[in-house]
């Protein structure tokens, strides 16, 4: 069984992406999740773009040790020196360099001519190899560049040092049979192909990012970029699960695998939704809610019969385990952690201790744990920003007679504060008391979302939403079964982070 790279860049193209930043914590937090999974390679941001992006790639760098980490750099001197920078104290660095190849980037983008474009191919990725021996060249556009054109510019990386060779679909232009016929050109004509490793980088404009990718492995692509959940710019990239899946369950078609753990699978998709305060979609494929539902009959009974008339493959596959245990108020330490590892988690002593003391709490507002109140634990256990403000108590007023108010005290770490506020419902009276009591600058509220975790009257309400300060975004987080106190959990979350 042929082995193939998966080249993860969902903390780069995924969080450039509108509404999906994430802050240095939660960059390494990801990165950590994408290690565990197996990832062979993981683009952890674009170091010239900002200071933040630098430090938190080398963030990233340090604390990564069994995947290669890598930095996007445009193909000039300082952006490949900042990308080295960032890297370089990384087990194994990686400077991804990149240069439009297409007429329509070279003439209206980089006005430069064919020629001028190979000279800047060629001085840097030489100056590139001088920091770092693993260097990946892209041209940007493959799939909308000239076949011929294509083929040199990729012999000019090839020969300025290039060990791996992207030929991204910039765009989300091309079509399977289109991807194959471009492939397998450059590995015919491109003097040197057979010495270096082929990736492709395809973008879901048309909704075949997978389709694409999977057809380039056939053409010859030993390394494939992709994000987890498909995240990215306008509407994605190929995604991570779907590719891994596709090749896990057809291997008879095309024996291809990867040194990717399918069971993490589900874990790292719901980490990622967690940190962005978005959900899947319910019919998104291998980790939505529905991707191993049934409720027509006729499949019903079919999957209670044998589950291969309508699974092709298990919900165990991709780490959708149910816990068959029984949890509750009287649950010990080592149950709890039991039921974790079950669902594929693994946590350290003291996080452990955390999740258990927000266990028993949850256990105080409900008689029965299920699987999911279990996986809604694990994307809160690292609790509310260490600094800032934490919620002391609040009270509500509202009914559809009266006006809605609430009175919030809060807490700095110093002195606690309480302001009262009225507002359109409760949720509204609430956040408006925050805004009395926290100094951040004016900003505003753009997304609110609230889901329950799971069934029932007492199930665990999750409130998501982001809020804007300026030019800068944030996601806000908070669980509770009581949906006015998540929202408040949510929001005083957010305001901190901007503070």
């Amino acid at each position: 069984m042929k082995r193939y790279k998966i080249f993860d860049t969902t903390l780069r193209d995924g969080e450039q992406a509108p509404g999906c930043s994430m802050d240095l914590r939660e960059k390494v937090e990801m990165a950590l999740a994408l290690e565990r999974l197996g990832v062979d390679v993981m683009e952890a941001g674009f170091a010239a773009a900002s200071k933040g992006d630098a430090e938190a790639i080398a963030a990233v760098a340090s604390a990564v040790k069994n995947s290669t980490v890598a930095s996007l750099a445009r193909s000039t001197k300082a952006d490949i020196d900042a990308a080295w920078e960032a890297v370089k104290g990384a087990a194994f660095p990686r400077i991804h360099t990149f240069l439009a190849t297409s007429p329509t980037h070279m003439q209206y983008k980089l006005k430069m001519s064919e020629e001028q474009v190979l000279d800047t191919i060629r001085t840097a990725v030489s100056y590139a190899v001088k920091h770092c021996a693993n260097v990946e060249f892209s041209c940007e556009d493959a799939t909308r560049s000239e076949l011929p054109f294509l083929a040199r510019a990729v012999e000019t990386a090839i020969a300025a040092g290039a060990k791996v060779i992207n030929l991204p679909d910039t765009v989300g232009y091309a079509v399977p049979g289109e991807m194959r016929q471009m492939f397998s050109y450059v590995l015919e004509h491109a003097k040197g192909a057979e010495t270096v490793e082929f990736s492709t980088h395809c973008h879901n404009d048309l909704g075949l990012g997978v389709a694409n990718t999977l057809a380039a492995m056939e053409a010859g692509v030993t390394q494939v970029e992709c994000t987890v959940n498909g995240i990215g710019e306008r509407a994605g990239n190929a995604a991570l699960e779907e590719i891994v899946m596709a090749l896990h369950t057809r291997r008879d078609y095309y024996g291809f695998d990867t040194h990717v753990d399918t069971t993490r699978l589900y874990p790292t998709s719901r980490l990622l939704y967690h940190i962005l305060g978005i959900t899947a979609p319910i019919n998104k494929a291998i980790v939505g809610r529905n991707a191993f539902a049934h409720e027509a009959g006729i499949h019903q009974h079919g999957v209670m019969a044998n589950r291969e008339t309508y699974e092709i493959m298990t919900p165990e596959s991709v780490g959708l385990t149910q816990n068959k245990m029984v949890l509750g108020k009287h649950s010990g330490k080592h149950a709890v952690e039991d039921a974790f590892k079950q669902l594929g988690y693994e946590f350290s002593k003291e996080e452990v201790s955390e999740l258990f003391v927000r266990f028993k709490q949850l256990c105080d507002r409900k008689k029965t744990i299920s699987t999911r109140d279990l996986e809604a634990l694990t994307s809160y256990k690292s609790g509310p920003v260490k600094k800032g403000y934490t919620l002391d108590r609040f009270s509500v007023h509202s009914g559809n007679a009266v006006s809605a108010s609430a009175v919030v005290r809060l807490s700095d770490g110093e002195q606690i504060i309480e302001e009262v506020a009225v507002g359109n419902g409760p949720i509204d009276a609430a956040l408006n008391a925050i805004d009395k009591i926290m100094p951040v600058p004016e900003h505003a509220l753009v997304d609110y979302t609230i889901q329950t975790i799971s069934e029932g009257k007492d199930a665990q309400g999750e409130a998501m939403l982001k809020i804007t300060c300026g030019e800068e975004m944030v996601t806000g987080r908070g669980l509770s079964t009581d949906v006015v106190e998540a929202s408040v959990l949510a929001y005083v979350n957010g305001m901190n982070k901007l503070l």
